[in-house]
């Protein structure tokens, strides 16, 4: 922004900063704009976020306990057997989707075939290690969800905050020195036109006399 006296005092000028306060002030309504609705998106994804943290930590801690019963009542080598062979098989995807022009992923679980259900017999199992399987099985789509929402939360906040410095560069800064700069040139224009006027006063009063 060149400063005021550097400033040349002509219409052209005048127009040329004019064109660009509105410039600028639509750019800093859209922005804002922008950042109301990024920070909507941001606190319905915290939210939701919290809710599902909270059910995933019930159900880790529930599997957590399950495994502890069925490692004190089975021997460790058996454990190990036991959960060799995977029971599923599954394929994850990461792909992208858009919240307000900022990229977000977007995971998407799918199984590769039905499972068939535990990997391993009953006999020399305990009723607890089953019911810890079943859970972190269930609580696997869970648990990609967070990720993905957590992951959407830190894009979204760093968005905020890159638009809200622009907003505020606007705001606090090119809009006022463009308005002052306005307020500059048209003063200077109508000392210039009260000069011509006396001028023209002058050159009347000289011919009359």
């Amino acid at each position: 922004m060149p400063q005021q006296g550097s400033l040349r005092a002509t219409r052209m000028e005048l127009m040329q900063f004019k064109t660009r306060l509105k410039t600028a002030t639509r750019g800093h309504k859209l922005l804002k704009d922008k950042q109301d609705g990024l920070i909507r998106s941001f606190l319905d994804l915290v939210k939701k976020n919290r809710e599902l943290r909270e059910e995933v930590e019930v159900e880790l801690v529930k599997a957590l306990k399950n495994f502890l019963m069925a490692r004190a009542v089975m021997s460790p080598d058996i454990i190990e057997e036991s959960l060799i062979y995977p029971a599923r098989s599954i394929d994850i995807k990461v792909t992208t989707r858009n919240i307000m022009s900022v990229n977000v992923p977007k995971i998407t679980l799918k199984e590769k075939e039905k499972s068939k259900g535990l990997s391993y017999g009953l006999a020399t199992t305990s009723a607890e290690l089953d019911d810890a399987i079943k859970v972190m099985g269930d609580v696997l789509p869970k648990l990609l969800e967070l990720a993905e929402i957590e992951k959407t939360c830190q894009l979204l906040a760093d968005e905020i905050e890159k638009t809200r410095r622009r907003v505020n560069a606007l705001e606090y800064v090119m809009i006022p020195q463009l308005e002052e700069n306005i307020r500059f040139i048209n003063m200077k224009l109508e000392e210039n036109e009260r000069a011509n006027t006396a001028r023209l006063m002058k050159v009347k009063e000289i011919i009359a006399k």
